[in-house]
């Protein structure tokens, strides 16, 4: 792999094990913080550090491209999707709803041939399909062990394709900063929308305000990381080694959390895995025809 390719990849890989680091963090201030608040704050601390980037940057905070209709379906779908994810994070196994999660790229290559009319062949078809039968394996329905919970993660992997088929329809251009104070926002509402699903908010600890910086510094990070990656890298290179993610994800659930997947999820999550990476290669082989 040449340095021109290796770069992109390997901000993309520290991206997903920041990612991955992040929602960890997020697992254990479960345990002693309610869901709701720990959107709240996350929210709240991701909007501060990125205002002030925006004004460092003198880029804008608001702007009325953000009335476009694009931009508002992509703020719902990070609100939505946040509200969802967090709320598996901690109500399921991190295993389990970080192996669910790797079937968006699936939803938004079927969305984007239903909504967006973009060719899709029959073998990609085929693979999204595969790949749905993976979160099938791992959600397990009409099983003794099945957790309607999982299917939060599930709501999560919808909203979060829709908000990335409606960033490839923005014909606006707006800067990524203020893009990202946005989803932020959207996350702290959507941490006011669960406050009647959780406890009373608690008083955090310094071990909690420990792992609340812990948590916002590697999402931040972790952004840039994979700004950088998909500035600098061709997104075909890139996307297949997004799947990274559920690796970290799963050696942080075996080794720290205790976590024991069952077969099912191992399949599935293989599963899920092997047919988004097959999509990526073939979106890849397709590209280089095109040129």
């Amino acid at each position: 792999m040449k340095d021109s390719t290796l770069q992109p990849v390997l901000f993309m890989v520290g991206s997903m094990a920041l990612f991955s680091l992040e929602d960890f963090f997020i697992k254990l201030l479960s345990k002693t913080i309610p869901a709701s608040q720990i959107m709240i704050i996350l929210g709240i601390l991701g909007s501060v550090f990125f205002v002030t980037a925006a004004i460092v940057a003198k880029q804008p905070i608001i702007s009325k491209d953000l009335l476009d209709k694009h931009v508002i379906i992509r703020t719902l779908g990070d609100l939505f999707g946040a509200l969802f994810f967090v709320s598996a994070i901690v109500l399921t196994p991190l295993s389990s709803a970080s192996a669910i999660l790797q079937g968006t790229p699936l939803a938004v290559t079927a969305g984007a041939a239903i909504f967006l009319r973009e060719t899709v062949g029959l073998r990609r078809w085929l693979a999204v399909l595969i790949g749905f039968i993976g979160i099938i394996l791992i959600i397990k329905p009409g099983v003794a062990d099945f957790s309607p919970f999982s299917l939060l993660a599930v709501a999560a992997v919808i909203c979060l394709s829709a908000r990335d088929l409606a960033t490839r329809a923005m014909s606006v251009a707006l800067p990524t900063i203020t893009i990202s104070i946005y989803a932020f926002v959207a996350l702290a509402v959507a941490g006011v929308l669960a406050i009647p699903f959780y406890g009373s908010f608690v008083s955090p600890g310094l071990s909690e305000c420990a792992l609340f910086m812990l948590s916002i510094s590697s999402g931040v990070v972790a952004y840039y990381l994979i700004v950088g990656a998909t500035r600098y890298g061709d997104a075909s290179l890139i996307a297949p080694f997004r799947y990274s993610r559920l690796v970290f994800a799963m050696l942080l659930s075996l080794f720290i959390l205790g976590e024991r997947p069952d077969l099912f999820t191992w399949i599935g999550a293989s599963v899920i895995v092997l047919s988004g990476y097959f999509i990526a290669l073939r979106e890849r082989s397709i590209k280089k025809v095109e040129r």
